[in-house]
């Protein structure tokens, strides 16, 4: 065999090794990984997102993200990206009417200016607090839901993992 020959064998046979040993690790639950993502609603419209910021970093099976966000990460490679739904009952679930409130509009502070959209916080007689989004406002009444932004929505997400920090 020639000497070129025998220089040929030898960088085939050690590209494949390294190929082969080097095998792209898939995401596995308890890796800490490195993601972007949109989130949308079912109109298109975003309601959350990376992208601009920095990457989201966390530890798959944490409980820090919804477990079905979280569960599709596993078996992800590093530079890979997919796009999911999940479902309302498996996101921040329904949207129950009994947790939306009409209050007078003498609970707010004297002067005080709300508008649709805000986030108020209010003690309520019984020594709770009330917390959630202005829907609506009347010249008397302003309505308050308790439920989350998310309540009632499926929620689909672009993603991309973008490293795997540390394998379990």
């Amino acid at each position: 065999m020639s000497k070129t020959g025998a220089v040929l064998i030898t960088v085939l046979l050690v590209g494949a090794l390294l190929l082969g040993g080097c095998a792209a690790q898939k995401a596995e639950a308890s890796d800490t990984v490195i993601v972007h993502y949109t989130g949308r609603l079912d109109d298109g419209r975003v309601f959350d997102s990376s992208i601009g910021d920095e990457p989201l970093q966390f530890v798959i099976g944490g409980g820090e993200l919804l477990p079905a966000f979280e569960k599709a990460l596993i078996g992800m490679k590093a530079g890979e990206a997919k796009t999911i739904t999940i479902p309302a009952e498996e996101a921040y679930g329904p949207h129950f009417q009994e947790l939306v409130f009409v209050l007078d509009r003498e609970l707010l502070h004297e002067g005080a200016e709300v508008e649709v959209g805000d986030i108020l916080s209010l003690p309520m007689p019984n020594g709770m607090v009330l917390s959630g989004f202005v829907v609506d406002i009347s010249e008397s009444s302003f309505t308050l839901d308790a439920n989350s932004i998310l309540a009632g929505e499926d929620l689909t997400f672009d993603i991309h993992l973008v490293k795997i920090v540390e394998a379990a």
